[in-house]
């Protein structure tokens, strides 16, 4: 039984929870920066912003075993990209926090940028994963990458509705062009997986999450933004319903990536061996799809 691969059980939801919230709260952080509004309405979405970033450092530190040596976190920037994340969170703080607190002006520009380092850093850590084939994946990165900008710009979207002053109407485009990125990145990664191959129960979970993704977390919101072009008066409240979709989308995919289909590696033997004379057979990989 411990031959095929197995599902891990050390990165759960709250690794899960990591990956949503941080995710979301860059893209969030990022596009509040440049379609707020009022400043008012900036400093709303940059603290809901900053919410979703801390719950998802919340949820890694309730992770560990012992999370009082949560900061041994900060010793190996040279190697780990975990490392990386931490040390880039107080400065983006830092930085979003006095934006909060002038109403914008260079400190936002400084937390934006931080946010996108966040986010890859993210990336990078799933990708630095190697005994979980679905996260090794280097198309991975993109696709975070792609997920958190879609999930900014749907969370933007939708609380333009509900903030003080008039949002851009770009910014529904903008979230219309992120879908579409996230849908050719999800569909490379599924593909190379496809290709390369990869643990049969990973795939088992990929594959029938992505009919769905494809049809409800893709093409709901991209037909709703489209329709609301045709439809100038009703565009941003098809805005809003589309934004919802993409960024629930997003956190559930992210949630299948990181909770289900993390199944390790498990044994192969290059060859197979035989005993006396003879010839050796070829190697198998059990639980393999390639």
């Amino acid at each position: 039984m411990r031959v095929t691969p197995w599902h891990q059980t050390n990165w759960d939801w709250r690794a899960a929870g990591n990956f949503i919230g941080g995710g979301s709260g860059t893209g969030l952080l990022f596009f509040a920066t440049l379609a707020s509004g009022s400043v008012d309405a900036y400093r709303v979405q940059a603290l809901i912003a900053l919410a979703l970033i801390g719950i998802g450092l919340t949820c890694v530190w309730a992770e560990i075993g012992r999370p009082f040596r949560s900061l041994n976190v900060f010793r190996h920037p040279q190697t780990s990209w975990m490392t990386r994340e931490a040390l880039v969170a107080p400065p983006l703080f830092i930085a979003a926090l006095a934006a909060v607190w002038l109403g914008g002006g260079a400190p936002a520009g400084i937390a934006a940028l931080l946010g996108v380092a966040f986010l890859y850093c993210q990336a990078r850590i799933l990708h630095a994963s190697k005994g979980i084939p679905a996260w090794r994946e280097p198309k991975i990165i993109p696709l975070i990458i792609a997920t958190g900008f879609t999930e900014g710009a749907g969370l933007a979207t939708l609380l333009a509705a509900f903030l003080p002053g008039a949002s851009p109407r770009w910014l529904a485009g903008v979230l219309l062009g992120a879908l579409i990125l996230r849908r050719l990145s999800w569909s490379m990664y599924l593909k190379a997986l496809e290709e390369k191959g990869a643990p049969k129960k990973a795939l088992d979970v990929l594959r029938p999450f992505g009919a769905r993704f494809e049809m409800i977390g893709q093409l709901m919101p991209e037909m709703l933004i489209v329709g609301g072009i045709f439809y100038g008066s009703a565009l941003p409240w098809l805005a809003v319903l589309a934004g919802a979709v993409a960024a629930v989308s997003g956190w559930l995919l992210k949630f299948t990536i990181v909770a289900r289909a993390a199944y390790n590696q498990g044994f192969a033997l290059p060859v197979l061996p035989v005993r006396g004379q003879g010839e050796a057979k070829p190697g198998v990989k059990p639980g393999w799809t390639k």
